[in-house]
């Protein structure tokens, strides 16, 4: 009598392929490090360049929205916003709405632009190209200091 070919591939088991290995994930970063173009200025002068934003969450843009000061005027969304997620700029570690609206216009521009990058795209490199030879290369926008890699 002949046995099934279930039968027979029961009695005899082909090994089971190995377990593919699962790709280690990168860790979450939730803190990105930059420096601005021309940095705060305190009451007392000092200048602060180097802050840190970390990862907007869903309350981070939605408590914005109920802001009399956003309802009021709803360009002042970003500065509400860019508060909420600076956490340190300088030795300034209580970043507020008001110390972003005192921020110099083109370094209110870099953080809308790094907000963008980090909570939409990821990461906070940009695509260049060298004026002279046209060569494209990637910078990251959160930088470092010039000659830091």
């Amino acid at each position: 009598m002949r046995r099934s070919a279930l039968a027979e591939a029961l009695s005899n088991p082909e090994p089971a392929p190995a377990p593919v290995a699962e790709k280690p994930r990168d860790p979450l970063v939730t803190e990105f490090p930059f420096t601005l173009p021309r940095g705060y200025v305190d009451g007392a002068g000092e200048v602060h360049r180097d802050g840190v934003m970390r990862l907007a969450t869903a309350r981070d843009e939605l408590v914005p929205l109920r802001d009399d000061r956003v309802r009021e005027n709803p360009a002042y969304l970003t500065v509400v916003l860019l508060g909420r997620v600076v956490t340190r700029l300088g030795t300034v570690t209580d970043v507020h709405a008001g110390i972003i609206e005192n921020l110099f216009a083109a370094d209110l521009a870099f953080l809308q632009d790094l907000y963008r990058r980090v909570n939409q795209e990821g990461h906070t490199r940009a695509g260049v190209s060298c004026p002279e030879c046209g060569h494209a290369f990637a910078i990251d926008l959160a930088g470092g200091r010039l000659g830091e890699s």
